[in-house]
């Protein structure tokens, strides 16, 4: 396996690669690369959703990469100018790091999953143009609204003191568009933190714009579950729910697919 620290040149945000390495076997593999944003409110990152699920990603046959993105009190939009940087530097080295330049998606936990989501709908706005979009978006139980169900802490963490003069502009389920990625999203229907509306939300939006969807609501399990597991929690903990376990080669299933 190969384990780096890469500092991207143009935003100064570092990228965390995980990555397989079997080419005396297969030298002709390219496999599905996921870039992942942990979660933190904006305003720290969760190393409980970052080498746990790259890890895992690799065992299921996807290269990982975490991003380390900014978080407050930097503002919008530093964190979607490294995203969009994030994802054309991993396409640029598609070759180098052995996976396929068409199947590079973003996976987002929480805010991460507002971070994710937010290149994955405004990747035309930014100057890489589409080098920056990715082929798809793995959001779990996302921030993704500033309306009636927004977690207000993360956008506030956004935004800063333009709060009010800028939160429909992070509203994300307002941005979907008829070249929107494909997405997966999981959410659980009792998470305290961010309502499953904000899943709910963007579902339906995609859904008018006839974007290809797959949505999962399990009814229990807390906020910020990542994998799921004793991995990230405390063997025999009661936060941990096996039947969301499952979301993590769902997606890597349904990544392999599109």
């Amino acid at each position: 396996m190969r384990h780096e620290v890469i500092t991207l040149p143009g935003t100064g945000a570092e990228l965390e690669i995980y990555l397989a390495d079997n080419r005396a076997v297969e030298p002709e593999r390219r496999r599905p690369l996921a870039l992942i944003f942990p979660g933190g409110a904006y305003a720290w990152r969760s190393d409980r959703e970052a080498e746990p699920v790259a890890l895992r990603l690799l065992s299921l046959g996807i290269q990982a990469a975490v991003v380390r993105y900014s978080v407050a009190p930097v503002r919008y939009p530093k964190a979607l100018e490294e995203a969009a940087e994030a994802v054309a530097y991993a396409r640029a080295h598609a070759g180098e790091w052995l996976c396929d330049p068409h199947r590079i998606a973003v996976m987002g936990f929480s805010a991460g999953g507002h971070a994710a989501a937010h290149i994955g709908l405004k990747w035309h706005q930014m100057p890489q143009g589409k080098t920056c979009r990715p082929d798809a978006m793995i959001l779990s139980y996302p921030v993704i609204t500033s309306g009636e169900y927004s977690h207000r802490e993360s956008i506030e963490n956004l935004l800063g003191d333009e709060y009010e003069n800028l939160k429909d502009e992070v509203s994300l389920e307002k941005f979907v568009r008829e070249d929107t990625p494909p997405v997966f999203l999981w959410h659980t229907r009792e998470d305290g933190c961010v309502p499953v509306e904000n899943s709910l939300l963007l579902a339906e939006a995609l859904c008018r714009k006839g974007i290809a969807f797959e949505l999962h609501i399990w009814q229990q399990g807390e906020h910020g579950l990542s994998l799921s597991s004793d991995q990230v929690y405390p063997a025999g903990a009661e936060s941990i729910r096996a039947e969301c376990r499952e979301w993590i080669e769902m997606a890597a299933r349904w990544l392999r697919a599109i």
